[in-house]
C-alpha cells in the first residue's frame, strides 16, 4: 500500500509539471528582517540584529527560536499557496536574508511573486569556477610569519570559510601533527559530515569544518553522486588547491613523477579551514547552493570567506550588479565581520569582464609571479627551438632520431582517430617508435580537453620513445598554454614559427618512397632540462586572462563609480594540492599536486594574507583589512619598473603593455606593509547601503527589499563612498569627493601630494594633518576637467607620514564636457 502511495504522489508531481510547464529553482525574499537585522516588534521574539562588522551568537536562544520562527513562515506561504507534493522547498535562508530557495514551475513562481508578503522572486542562475613557491615571492616567511609566532603559529586560531568543489582531507597539506595537536575553536560552531564510503569523518583539528550543498543541483538533475560524491569529498580538485594556498601546511614537498618541485606552504599555514562544498565539476554550481553556503558559513562563524567562484553570466532579473542575490547575501556577510575575498573572474584582457562588482567585496586580480619554466629542443641542423616543458632532459651529449606519429602509424584506418596527437598508443608501431623521439601535433582535441600532455607522456612512455616534442601548427586566439610536469622528457613548442622550423627540417632530413612512405628517420635531436624555473625580475605582470575594468553599476553595462578590481595577486602557475579524484585539469588526473592558473588562485592567496592581519589585528572591520591590503600595495615590479600587463597585439600575440588600475586595481599585495599600514579607510555596513542608495538608476524599493534598510543617507554620491580608491566615470566641472582615514599606529603626521593626468587638474585638502592613535580625520580631493579625452584619465593620492608610513590611493576619471 505504501509503494503505490508514493507512486501517487510522484504521479501528481509529474502531473503537476505537465500542467505547469518545466520546474524550475528559484530563490525568493520575503518581508521580515533577518537574524542579522531584527530589532525586535514581532509578537514574542526578541531582537537578534548586530551592529556592523560585529560577530552574531548564533548559539543564542532568541536566534534559534527567531530562526525557526522564519522557517515557518516560509513553509505556511508555500503550504497557503500550493498542493503538497507540487512544489520542493531546498533551503530556507534565516541569517542574513529572509528567504527560501524553491522548485516550482514558472506559472507557481508568478503565483509566487503576486503573493502578500513577497518581496522578490528570481530565477536561479550558475556560477562557475574562476579557475610553491609564492610564499618566498611575497615575503612571508622572514618578513610577516616572524611577527605572527613563525610559521607554525601564522593564522593560528583564525578560520577561513571555502565555498569551492570540497576538500581531498587525506593530503599532507592538510594533516594535523600529532605531536602539536591543534587545540579547540569555541567561537566555531561549524559541523563535520561523515563520508558516507569510508565512514571517516572529514576533520582533523586543521579542517574544522566540511558540509556540502547540493540540493538545488540535485533539483535540477545536474548532480551524479558517483562522480560528484555525496559529501565534501573534493570530486573536482579546485577546493582542495584553493584551500591549500591560503592555509595549507607549510613546507610540503611537492612530488610529481619522481622529482621534487619544492616546498608548498599556504598564506596562514596556521589558520584552520571550514569546507563548504557547492561546486561540482561537470556544471559549476547553483546560486541557491552557493547562498546557503555563504548564510551556514558566517551562521557557523567563519572569519573569513575565499570565494573562487563567480557568475557564470549576468543575472536578468536584478537591473543592479550589487543586488542580484550574490552580492546581497555577502553584504549581509560583512555586516556580521566576515572578510570576503573573490576572484575578479578570467574574462581579460579586454574591458569590462569583471565578475566580482561590489565595494564590500575584495574583488581579486591575477598576476603572473617570477617563476617561468623555460625549456628547449636542439635540433640536429644547430638550431635550438624553445618551448615549455616541465621534464628531465633527454641523456646528455646524446642526440635521438626524431619520428613523427604520421610516420608510425600501425594500420592507415587509424587516421579516424587524429594520431598525431599520440593520445592512442595502440594505433602507432612501437619498434619504429621504441628507442626514438616521437613527434605528435597540438589539435583542438588539446584545446577543449579531449586530448591531454598527460596521454602523450603516457603513449610515448607506453611505446619505449626516449621522449616526446608536441608542436602547434595553428594556433587560435587566447590559447593558454601551461608548462605541465611529465615524468619522461617531453617539450611544447608552442610558437608556430618554430614548429615550422621543426616540420621543414623533419621533411628534409626524412626520405620517402613514391607513395609518401619513409624510406628512413634521419632527423636527430635532444630534449633540454625543464624542470627548474628560470626567476624574472619583470615579475609581477598582470596576468592576460585576467578579468579586467571599468567596474559596471548594471547589465546594460554603465560605469560604476567604483574601481575593481581591488587588488592583484599571485595567480599563474601556481603549485598545491590537487585531489587524486580530480578531474578538472586532465593534465593532472590523479596526482596529488597541480601547477594551475587563475583568478581562481589569486583570491585565496588575499583571503590567506587577511587571516593573517586579522590575526595580528582582531578588532579590525572586513574594511579596514581591505584597506590594509590595498593601500599598502605596490605598483612596481621586482626590477622597480611600472607594472606591466599581458595584452594582445594587432596579430594576436601576447605583447606587454603598461598596466592601469582597471588591471590591478590598487597595485599587488605587499603583505609586510599591510600588516602595518598607519592608516585605513574604514566603513561598515550603513555606508555600503548609502552607497547602494546614490547610485544612479538604481530603485530605492529594491534596496530596502534586499538590506532591509531604508535610504537616508548622507554621503550624497556613490564616489564619496570611504573606499582607499577614487573614481568618477562621468566628471563634469568640477567635483569634490571627501574620505576620513583613521590612525592605526602611533601619532604621525602626513603630507598628502596628488598627481593626475594634465587632462584633468586634482587638488587635495588639507595638504598635511596630525592624528593621534585612534584618532579620524576627513580630506578632501577636488577633480577639475581641463579637457576632453573620451578615455579615462590616471592618477593617485600619496599620504606619507613622518614615521616612514606611506598610504597610496588609486584616482580614476573620464572628463565630460556635459
Amino acid at each position: 500500500m505504501k509503494a503505490s502511495g508514493l507512486g501517487w504522489a510522484v504521479l501528481l508531481v509529474l502531473l503537476g509539471l505537465v500542467v505547469n510547464g518545466k520546474a524550475e529553482i528559484y530563490i525568493v525574499t520575503v518581508e521580515g528582517e533577518p537574524i542579522i537585522s531584527y530589532k525586535g516588534g514581532e509578537n514574542g521574539f526578541e531582537a537578534t540584529a548586530v551592529e556592523s562588522d560585529e560577530k552574531l551568537d548564533t548559539t543564542s536562544e532568541l536566534v534559534t527560536s527567531y530562526a525557526s520562527h522564519l522557517e515557518k513562515k516560509h513553509d505556511m506561504l508555500l503550504g497557503m499557496l500550493f498542493e503538497h507534493g507540487s512544489y520542493k522547498k531546498l533551503y530556507s535562508y534565516k541569517h542574513l536574508i529572509n528567504g527560501f530557495s524553491v522548485h516550482l514551475s514558472p506559472q507557481q513562481a508568478e503565483t509566487l511573486k503576486r503573493a502578500p508578503g513577497v518581496k522578490s522572486v528570481e530565477r536561479d542562475w550558475k556560477v562557475r569556477k574562476l579557475t610553491t613557491h609564492t610564499p618566498q615571492f611575497l615575503g612571508l616567511p622572514t618578513g610577516v610569519w616572524p611577527a605572527g609566532g613563525g610559521f607554525d603559529r601564522a593564522g593560528e586560531d583564525i578560520v577561513i570559510g571555502f565555498v569551492d568543489s570540497g576538500i581531498y582531507p587525506h593530503h599532507p597539506s592538510f594533516a594535523a601533527h600529532h605531536d602539536d595537536p591543534y587545540g579547540p575553536v569555541p567561537k566555531y560552531r561549524g559541523k563535520c559530515e561523515i563520508d558516507p564510503d569510508t565512514k571517516r569523518d572529514f576533520c582533523n583539528g586543521k579542517i574544522i569544518g566540511a558540509q556540502y550543498f547540493a540540493e538545488a543541483a540535485k533539483a535540477a538533475g545536474a548532480f551524479n553522486p558517483t562522480i560528484d560524491f555525496a559529501s565534501p569529498m573534493d570530486g573536482d580538485g579546485h577546493g582542495s588547491h584553493t584551500a591549500a594556498i591560503a592555509a595549507g601546511n607549510n613546507g610540503i614537498p611537492v612530488r610529481l613523477h619522481g622529482h621534487e618541485f619544492g616546498k608548498a606552504s599556504g598564506m596562514a599555514p596556521c589558520a584552520r579551514i571550514a569546507v563548504y562544498k557547492a561546486i561540482y565539476r561537470l556544471f559549476g554550481g547553483f546560486v541557491a547552493d552557493v547562498v546557503a553556503a555563504i548564510d551556514q558559513a558566517v551562521h557557523d562563524g567563519v572569519d573569513i570567506l575565499s570565494l573562487s567562484v563567480g557568475p557564470n553570466s549576468p543575472p536578468t532579473n536584478t537591473k543592479t550588479t550589487f543586488l542580484n542575490p550574490f552580492d546581497a547575501t555577502l553584504l549581509a556577510a560583512v555586516k556580521a565581520g566576515v572578510f570576503v575575498a573573490q576572484a575578479a573572474g578570467n574574462g581579460g584582457p579586454f574591458p569590462k569582464t569583471l565578475v566580482s562588482y561590489s565595494p564590500w567585496i575584495a574583488s581579486v586580480a591575477a598576476a603572473i609571479d617570477d617563476r617561468r619554466y623555460k625549456n628547449h629542443l636542439n635540433l640536429g641542423n644547430g638550431k635550438a627551438l624553445a618551448g615549455l616543458g616541465l621534464s628531465p632532459s633527454t641523456h646528455p651529449n646524446q642526440t635521438y632520431t626524431m619520428v613523427a606519429a604520421n610516420d608510425v602509424l600501425l594500420d592507415s584506418s587509424a587516421t579516424k582517430f587524429s594520431p598525431s596527437d599520440c593520445q592512442r598508443p595502440e594505433v602507432l608501431n612501437k619498434k619504429l617508435v621504441e628507442g626514438n623521439i616521437l613527434l605528435c601535433g597540438y589539435s583542438f582535441n588539446f584545446v577543449v580537453g579531449t586530448a591531454s600532455i598527460k596521454k602523450v607522456s603516457e603513449t610515448a612512455k607506453a611505446l619505449g620513445a626516449v621522449g616526446f616534442v608536441l608542436a602547434v601548427e595553428n594556433v587560435s586566439p587566447g590559447t593558454k598554454f601551461d608548462p605541465v610536469p611529465v615524468g619522461i622528457p617531453g617539450i611544447l613548442i608552442t610558437d608556430v614559427p618554430k614548429t615550422m622550423d621543426l616540420i621543414d627540417y623533419y621533411n628534409v632530413s626524412t626520405p620517402r618512397d613514391w607513395t609518401g612512405r619513409v624510406k628512413s628517420f634521419k632527423a636527430i635531436g635532444s630534449i633540454g632540462d625543464g624542470l627548474m624555473p628560470i626567476l624574472h625580475k619583470s615579475a609581477p605582470e598582470v596576468a592576460l586572462f585576467s578579468a579586467r575594468g571599468p567596474n559596471i553599476r548594471d547589465f546594460s553595462f554603465q560605469d560604476a563609480d567604483l574601481l575593481k578590481p581591488d587588488i592583484l595577486a599571485p595567480g599563474s602557475l601556481i603549485w598545491a594540492a590537487w585531489s587524486p579524484n580530480g578531474t578538472d585539469e586532465p593534465n593532472f588526473v590523479g596526482e596529488g599536486f597541480a601547477l594551475i592558473s587563475g583568478t581562481s588562485m589569486a583570491a585565496p592567496h588575499i583571503a590567506g594574507i587577511a587571516a593573517l592581519l586579522k590575526q595580528k589585528h582582531p578588532q579590525w572591520s572586513p574594511a579596514a583589512i581591505k584597506s590594509a591590503l590595498m593601500t599598502t600595495s605596490t605598483k612596481l615590479d621586482r626590477a622597480g619598473r611600472p607594472l606591466q600587463a599581458q595584452q594582445y597585439s594587432e596579430t594576436e600575440a601576447m605583447k606587454l603593455v603598461p598596466a592601469t588600475p582597471f588591471d590591478y586595481g590598487s597595485g599587488h599585495v605587499n603583505p609586510r606593509a599591510a600588516l602595518d599600514p598607519g592608516l585605513i579607510f574604514d566603513a561598515g555596513y550603513e555606508d555600503y547601503v548609502g552607497f547602494l542608495c546614490t547610485t544612479p538608476g538604481i530603485d530605492i524599493h529594491e534596496i530596502k527589499k534586499y538590506t532591509n534598510s531604508p535610504c537616508n543617507s548622507t554621503i550624497g554620491r556613490p564616489s564619496n563612498l570611504n573606499t582607499p580608491s577614487i573614481t568618477i566615470s562621468h566628471l563634469v566641472g568640477t567635483q569634490t569627493v571627501t574620505r576620513t582615514v583613521t590612525n592605526v599606529a602611533e601619532e604621525e603626521t602626513y603630507v598628502i601630494t596628488a598627481r593626475m593626468h594634465p587632462s584633468i587638474a586634482i587638488e587635495t585638502r588639507p595638504s598635511a594633518m596630525t592624528l593621534r592613535p585612534g584618532a579620524s580625520r576627513k580630506f578632501s580631493v577636488t577633480l577639475t576637467t581641463r579637457s576632453v579625452t573620451g578615455s579615462y584619465c590616471f592618477g593617485e593620492i600619496a599620504m606619507k607620514g613622518s614615521r616612514g608610513h606611506k598610504v597610496t590611493i588609486p584616482v580614476v576619471a573620464m572628463g565630460h564636457w556635459r
